[in-house]
């Protein structure tokens, strides 16, 4: 049986761990706080104790981490995933990160003889629960044709895009169209309220119009309750936007509509709202107009 390791056990980390352990694979997880996954640990997941220890006996290692640092922090070192990496082992990353960490880990990943792809997602808690949730892939196509089958217990869509770094671009580029759909789903829910509408029927009827997304469809409603645990943070969001604009400087693509959810997101912050899921900017459209802010739980679950 092929053995799998995952790192980095979060909000969506812990739900894809779930999937493969439901569909009858031996998982080894590793988590930065280990009492998060004791949910995983008793329906039969093994804790490490390190990700070191993790990727030692796997042939295959997931990671979803929240930022470059947090990749690096368990890549790194004689702790790290590098280090436990055997020959012939390929790892599976899934953060958000900048390609040029992921091609620097390649690198790494190739002297010990085995294989990275990397392999962000689109789609949110929502998505995957569903099991609707997509894949782009960058790397070997070989190597993913061996992880194929554990990508697909995750979610059934996958695109290859290209060589090792394009698919962490491609998942830049996707995801800075979240925070800029959803500001302007606010502004027109805003508006709406401002001239008279009930916010809930403003929605409602968003939520039938040609502009409910996907995205738009599982998260606009939001905005007349925010939950407990933020499926992505503002500040996870922002550190998204910020590395469109850097990939946008480097190529030398103007993002307009970036650099202004990047700021609405930091009047967000300013706010203090950056532990709730993004949609909370709608609290700065609020504020704004004089309108009441979503609706909260006492504090947001971290």
């Amino acid at each position: 049986m092929t053995t799998l390791a995952f790192v980095g056990l979060g909000a969506m980390g812990g739900r894809m761990a779930k999937r493969l352990l439901d569909a009858g694979h031996a998982l080894t997880g590793y988590n930065r706080t280990a009492a998060r996954a004791q949910w995983l640990v008793d329906v039969g997941m093994k804790l490490a104790a390190s990700p070191r220890a993790a990727a030692e006996g796997a042939d295959v290692v997931f990671t979803m981490l929240a930022d470059n640092a947090a990749l690096r922090a368990v890549a790194l070192g004689s702790d790290g995933i590098i280090a436990g990496l055997r020959r012939g082992a390929t790892w599976v990353e899934m953060s958000t990160v900048s390609p040029v960490v992921t091609r620097e880990l390649g690198a790494l990943v190739a002297a010990r003889g085995a294989s990275i792809l990397d392999a962000p997602v689109s789609g949110s808690v929502a998505t995957l629960d569903a099991g609707q949730l997509s894949f782009m892939a960058g790397g070997d196509p070989a190597a993913l044709e061996r992880v194929r089958p554990f990508l697909t217990a995750i979610g059934p869509t996958i695109t290859h895009v290209g060589e090792l770094g394009l698919a962490a671009t491609m998942k830049v580029a996707t995801n800075l169209q979240l925070s800029t759909q959803i500001i302007a789903f606010c502004e027109s829910v805003a508006l709406a309220e401002k001239a008279g509408i009930p916010r809930e029927r403003a929605v409602d009827v968003l939520m039938k119009s040609v502009v409910a997304s996907p995205m738009i469809k599982y998260r606009g409603p939001f905005v007349l309750g925010l939950p407990e645990e933020a499926w992505f943070n503002v500040s996870m969001m922002q550190k998204d936007l910020e590395l469109a604009m850097e990939l946008g400087r480097k190529h030398g693509v103007p993002l307009p509509a970036v650099s202004l959810a990047h700021e609405m997101l930091t009047a967000a912050r300013g706010l203090g709202l950056e532990d709730w899921d993004f949609a909370v900017v709608f609290d700065v459209f609020a504020k704004l107009a004089g309108l009441p802010p979503a609706p909260k739980p006492a504090a947001p679950h971290r």
